[in-house]
């Protein structure tokens, strides 16, 4: 018998315009798609401001774990796309390492020259086990 797949949106235009959800569940992987920094009405936050860019960007992941029923502990691995990853990356480790505390899981972090939108410096993706004790 095969695992039901059930897809997760917030309904932002960009959701239907390119074709994903921002989070596919089957059995009880969570596989979250790359979160970047926008408000809940689709505007980009940040331009700019690296810090504040990855703080939003985290708060998106933080509901897209709420809307599976998931916590930061459940995660087990991350994805972290940094443009001017030289300039940036004492930030994002710092970030990354206060937002999952104790939590340690597995990531891979890596420089890119650009990403979707021309303000943009980061972008968040996660792999979720609902099954793994945090």
């Amino acid at each position: 018998m095969s695992d039901q797949m059930k897809v997760f949106g917030f309904g932002m235009p960009w959701e239907s315009l390119y074709g994903y959800s921002q989070a596919t569940q089957v059995g009880e992987t969570v596989y979250v798609s790359g979160q970047l920094s926008h408000d809940r009405d689709g505007n980009f936050v940040g331009a700019g401001n690296f810090e504040l860019q990855v703080r939003t960007t985290l708060g998106n992941l933080d509901l897209v774990l709420a809307q599976v029923g998931a916590e930061r502990g459940q995660v087990v691995e991350t994805t972290v796309l940094v443009k001017n990853l030289r300039d940036n990356f004492d930030m994002t480790a710092r970030l990354h390492a206060e937002y999952f505390g104790e939590h340690r899981p597995a990531s891979t972090v890596m420089g890119i020259s650009d990403l979707a939108l021309p303000d943009q410096l980061v972008e968040i993706g996660a792999l979720v086990r609902l099954d793994a004790m945090p």
